[in-house]
């Protein structure tokens, strides 16, 4: 195991009618600039239910934030919380706000332009506080200090332990609204988030490797109840727990990180417009197969301990435990190769180029994923 700290503020308030219990975590002589999305909060009573938690309080509202948070949008909110003196945020809806409100919270600070923090890594000088009403179980970034903001078509990442969530509440209830498509969504991003810290190395972390799995079965297991259970607490209740624990830094902890997968699946979204889960369930398939010699040791304990393969040829295995994490993600309603949406090979040049616009061409847990490897990988994905 590599040696780590482990540091996680954030405040959880799980379960239902946790949001009349806004005044218990935000002082009441703040402030506050509500943060949302596309509106989907006021058709189904989330929006209410905040307001009415928040009515001793000055609100000022803050929506439009697009599935992948615009820099330009984002920075119309930085000014408005300007203006207005705000010295606190509320974040409600899914990770795309969540990460959004992140950087509003960073950028008020920035004397320089905000930008800088993603594409030069300029540190973050400070953060107005912040806490968020998850809707969308999926990024796990209610529990985590990293927020990914998409300028044209760059879209890059930064984090900052400035930007953990004060308090992070999750109802289930909430999600019983949501379509079919988030819901798969959802699904697969905390699926890929988890393989991304699991289908790495073996250095000996048990401990890890044990969390990590159940999460992967759990999701295995409850995503048929999510799909088709439209208002089963339960089910619900055990995704949004899963989500958050997948990226939540604890099955992190020591362990070699990979995350090749998001790197290339955030130039389809980039280039193509595509969902964020729906190019993650695209490329870790192929790219799975591309490293099988490299991932062997770990595919094979993922074949056994997550799908239950009994024991046979080595290939055998790592092939059908690929192949039901295709089916699964298919399951769930999200395509697994290109052609779903439409991208052929000549499309391919210009995705390996972007990713190397962004990231260096060492990537993976072995750095040894180059232009020719991403070529091949999305090639695997037609």
């Amino acid at each position: 195991m590599n040696n780590f700290e482990y540091y996680n503020p954030v405040r959880i308030m799980f379960g239902k009618g946790q949001i009349a219990n806004l005044p218990k975590v935000i002082s009441s002589n703040k402030k506050v600039l509500l943060t949302y999305g596309g509106g989907s909060i006021m058709k189904n009573g989330v929006y209410d239910q905040v307001i009415a938690a928040l009515s001793d309080y000055q609100v000022i509202e803050f929506g439009g934030i697009e599935a992948n948070p615009q820099y330009d949008t984002l920075m119309q909110a930085v000014e408005l919380a300007k203006s207005e003196k705000i010295d606190f945020l509320l974040a409600v809806g899914g990770g795309s706000v969540l990460d959004a409100t992140k950087f509003i919270s960073a950028a008020i600070h920035h004397d320089t332009d905000p930008w800088n923090m993603l594409s030069k890594r300029e540190a973050v000088k400070d953060a107005t506080p912040f806490g968020a009403i998850l809707t969308l179980p999926a990024t796990g970034s209610e529990m985590n200090c990293f927020s990914v903001v998409s300028r044209g078509k760059d879209k890059l990442g930064f984090g900052n332990p400035k930007l953990y969530p004060l308090f992070s509440i999750l109802d289930p209830e909430v999600t019983f609204s949501l379509p079919e498509r988030q819901l798969g969504n959802g699904i697969v991003d905390a699926f890929v988030h988890t393989t991304e810290q699991y289908l790495t190395k073996n250095i000996n972390t048990p401990v890890q490797d044990r969390f990590a799995e159940s999460i992967l079965k759990t999701l295995i297991e409850e995503a048929p109840k999510v799909m088709e259970l439209k208002n089963d607490y339960d089910s619900r209740a055990n995704l949004m727990w899963a989500a958050t624990n997948a990226l939540n830094g604890l099955i992190g902890s020591g362990v070699v990180h990979d995350w090749a997968t998001h790197m290339i699946g955030h130039e389809l979204t980039a280039l193509h417009g595509i969902d964020h889960a729906r190019t993650l369930a695209i490329v870790l398939p192929s790219l799975l197969r591309h490293q099988k010699q490299n991932k062997k040791e770990k595919l094979l304990q993922y074949a056994s301990r997550v799908w239950n393969i009994e024991k046979a040829d080595d290939d055998v295995m790592i092939e059908k435990a690929i192949t039901l994490t295709e089916e699964f993600f298919q399951k769930v309603g999200v395509p697994t190769k290109l052609g779903a949406y439409e991208i052929k090979s000549d499309a391919i040049d210009a995705l390996v180029k972007s990713v190397g616009t962004h990231h260096p061409y060492k990537l993976g847990e072995n750095q040894n994923i180059d232009s020719k490897a991403i070529s091949e990988i999305l090639t695997g994905a037609l």
